[in-house]
């Protein structure tokens, strides 16, 4: 096998082999120039402190980086070399220019990057530190860059590479959290098991709490646990970041008994150490709470509330949200309101806690639900003058679509009409398979379709006390799937259809898979199904649509007998054929397509 020179190797000198210097990043970039060896390359004035010009230029940098503005940032380094050249004040050095590297990377052109740094390292540039390899090697794990990743990180390790950074645990974990954000473990622990010696040093627990990130990001979440089992044979301890992480994987893997387990432990160490260091934190209880609404544990969300009220965690505007939208979960709409006067009568001594405009929506769906239409009005009206932050123009359109919603739920038919033909003027178009979509059908059947906004009209031979039989489409044409297949034999199915029905050995209907379930492709479809949702044909389109837009589904079964409201199939009952969202979009383009024809034959 031919070996190939790295791309990043720099010649060395003949003589002899540079020994690293034993010192942190940081004090290699302010080493006097006094101190260096009279072989290595002098450095520009970089050691010396910045002059206040390129202080506001690195300050600048760092502003445009964050509003991801990388051509401005590159043009306020042009303008400053153009001053220095001209004899002004101006110029770059390696702060500046390991900003602009930052830039770079944060706005995804990793290619610029690679060739600043190719510059910076040149003759004719500034030089590089340790920070200039660290952006560069989370640069490059960002886009997956991997083998000129480790290209750097041997020559590093040899001690070949310009500059002269030493091979920390700090340089390597910035290229290590990205190549876990992208949830690529398999080279995550290839480069772990790399470099283990360097990374570690000081035996901190940082690496681990890493790689338990990685798990939770790569679909493993409870793998994180075997990482607090290394940490606890290396003779380490674990501390609050390692608690949350394994609480988290616990919560995103449904274990919530797990979870409180580990909180238990969180406090009995913290007791026992007399460490206030390690006792739960305001992310410790929301990450609970989250999992508990997943789970509608409504006694539980009530006892993390009160714990969290009678310790010593600092409550601030997150795990107020938090709290509320456990509530709603749980379907405790009283618990949610509890807890909004209680951050709105805060947020008068306070404005941190003033409410973002997430949590006015968040109430005033559960409200939209059950049709109380003047609280859904008053939250629409303060949310405005009472939220911090800025309210984006999609959450103005769905606190409108809220409130047609509300109406519509009251039977206040004119009402609704009356937002739906503003929504319709203020909305370009959106899917009859969204909320609004389903509301807005619903207000067009039960106007009638008279003075309707939308051009053609929608459905004018629809009837709302019609039986669903008459608009449903045969169980057999739905092409219903085995219920033992595995996913990844009919894979391409989802692509075209958002629901399939599933079928046991007798034809009975089994369970409705939606594409968006589909995780596990080596996993059979039954394991990924939701319990069918069963209407008996005799059911009104009327009750049809309230019942897909209360349960959120995309699909029913019409079957000979049966209760609608039904959790589960029952063997008495045969499907006879569907019904689905899929459906009325279809006879939403037959209709447009009866009425085009009509006026070209009319003309």
């Amino acid at each position: 096998m031919m070996l190939m020179r790295p791309r990043f190797l720099s010649p060395s000198p003949p003589s002899s082999r540079r020994e690293p210097r034993p010192r942190t990043l940081s004090e290699a970039s302010r080493v006097p120039s006094s101190s260096r060896p009279s072989s290595a390359r002098p450095r520009p004035s970089s050691n010396k402190r910045p002059p206040p010009n390129l202080r506001r230029l690195t300050a600048r940098i760092v502003a445009l980086t964050r509003r991801k503005q990388l051509a401005q940032v590159m043009a306020e380094v042009e303008a400053s070399k153009r001053r220095a050249r001209s004899g002004r004040e101006g110029g770059i050095n390696i702060i500046v220019m390991n900003a602009v590297l930052e830039a770079c990377v944060s706005c995804g052109d990793v290619d610029l990057a690679v060739q600043l740094f190719d510059e910076m390292r040149g003759p004719m540039g500034c030089g590089v530190d340790g920070v200039s390899y660290g952006v560069l090697l989370k640069g490059l794990g960002i886009a997956r860059r991997i083998d000129e990743a480790f290209e750097i990180l041997e020559s590093v390790e040899k001690d070949t590479s310009d500059g002269s950074p030493r091979l920390s645990p700090h340089l390597i974990c910035g290229f290590l959290n990205a190549l876990i954000e992208a949830g690529d473990m398999r080279r995550a622990n290839a480069l772990v098991a790399r470099f283990r010696q360097v990374l570690y040093e000081g035996h901190s627990v940082l690496l681990y709490n890493l790689l338990m990130k990685g798990y939770i990001k790569s679909n493993f979440p409870l793998g994180a646990l075997t990482v607090k089992d290394e940490i606890l044979r290396q003779g380490l301890k674990p501390d609050r970041l390692t608690y949350n992480t394994i609480i988290f994987a616990c919560v995103k893997s449904a274990e919530i008994e797990k979870a409180f387990q580990f909180l238990k432990d969180m406090k009995d160490e913290a007791k026992r150490d007399n460490n206030p260091e390690l006792l739960p934190d305001a992310v410790t209880y929301t990450t609970l709470l989250k999992g508990l609404g997943n789970s509608q544990d409504l006694y539980s969300v009530l006892k993390i509330v009160v714990e969290m009220k009678s310790s010593l965690v600092s409550i601030d505007r997150t795990a107020y949200t938090a709290m509320a939208d456990a509530f709603l979960a749980c379907g405790s709409i009283d618990g949610a309101l509890c807890i909004f006067g209680e951050i709105i009568k805060q947020a008068g001594d306070n404005k941190e806690l003033r409410p973002k405009p997430h949590l006015y929506l968040s109430i005033m769906r559960a409200f939209a639900t059950i049709g109380d239409f003047d609280m859904v009005r008053r939250l629409k009206d303060r949310m405005l003058p009472d939220s911090v932050g800025s309210i984006s123009r999609s959450a103005k359109q769905e606190a409108d679509e809220l409130l047609m919603e509300a109406a519509i739920n009251n039977n206040q038919v004119d009402v609704a009409r009356r937002l739906l033909r503003r929504i319709v003027n203020g909305k370009e178009h959106f899917s009859w398979r969204s909320r609004v979509g389903l509301v807005a059908l619903k207000v067009e059947t039960l106007s009638g379709f008279s003075n309707s906004p939308f051009r053609p009209h929608v459905f004018p031979q629809i009837l709302l006390n019609d039986p669903v039989e008459k608009y449903m489409i045969p169980f057999r044409e739905s092409r219903p799937l085995s219920a033992d297949l595995i996913l990844e034999s009919v894979a391409m199915r989802f692509l075209k259809d958002s629901a399939v029905p599933l079928v046991n050995d007798w034809g009975s209907c089994v369970g409705i898979v939606h594409s968006r379930d589909c995780t596990e492709m080596d996993s059979p479809l039954l394991s990924m199904a939701r319990p069918p949702l069963c209407v008996p044909c005799s059911t009104s389109l009327e009750h049809v649509i309230d019942l897909l837009l209360r349960e959120k589904c995309e699909l029913v079964v019409v079957v000979k007998s049966g209760n609608m409201y039904e959790g589960s199939y029952t063997s008495s009952s045969r499907p006879v054929g569907i019904f689905s969202l899929g459906i009325l979009s279809e006879a939403t383009a037959n209709t447009a397509n009866t009425h085009v024809d009509e006026s070209v034959s009319g003309g």
